[in-house]
């Protein structure tokens, strides 16, 4: 394949058959449903893109991915190999089967227009924000602002300083780094592949990732 986006490298490890296979533009939102059973692969495409990160279940999408249940099931902030992704209800949604980082976070949080404003000054108010690609992704299932909850951010880097505020830094990721999450449950998946300028987690320039589900 001439395209490097697309090039076979990125599925070593993915013995299954590939079910969907996609990339997600920059600053873009992306939704998916991924089945009970089905692995899905998230590819850092360039290096140090953040990828904020929101599950429901299909059943029924009142459970929903529970960042507070996630720390409390494995008693520690990141998500690493073999974390199991809680929802609401107490029940593991996705398993974290593999990953080519150390860690992932789950308390940062997601950008906003108003986060934005808050940190980076007034004149940042109208750039797109991971908020407005949760809310557009979720309005095509009937969901709204009330249902984007605590949100994961694969291959981002926010560390607990010792006096117990947060930083957000260089991400830890590289080009073609991947993590795998398998399907405990049937889920829909909804991303905002981060349009945030302002900070390190994408080095200051958002760029694509690509997705690919395996059964």
């Amino acid at each position: 394949m001439s395209d490097p986006h697309l090039s076979g490298h990125y599925l070593s490890g993915l013995s299954a058959t590939i079910v969907h296979d996609e990339i997600v533009p920059s600053r873009a939102p992306w939704l998916y449903h991924v089945a009970k059973g089905q692995t899905l692969r998230i590819v850092d495409l360039e290096g140090n893109q953040a990828v904020d990160f929101l599950l429901y279940s299909t059943a029924d999408d009142a459970e929903r991915y529970s960042a507070q249940d996630t720390v409390a099931a494995q008693g520690n902030l990141f998500l690493r190999t073999g974390t199991k992704l809680m929802s609401n209800e107490g029940r593991p949604m996705m398993t974290i089967a593999a990953s080519a980082v150390e860690y992932h976070d789950t308390i940062g949080g997601a950008c906003s227009c108003e986060s934005n404003t808050l940190r980076y000054g007034h004149h940042t108010k109208s750039q797109h924000a991971c908020v407005e690609n949760f809310l557009e992704a979720n309005l095509l299932e009937g969901r709204g602002k009330r249902d984007i909850v605590p949100n994961i951010n694969f291959f981002m880097n926010v560390p607990v300083e010792a006096d117990g505020t947060l930083g957000i830094v260089d991400g830890i990721s590289a080009p073609g780094l991947t993590v795998d999450l398998y399907a405990e449950m049937d889920v829909t998946v909804v991303v905002s592949n981060c349009p945030q300028i302002n900070n390190p987690c994408n080095a200051f320039n958002p760029t694509p990732v690509r997705m690919i589900v395996a059964a």
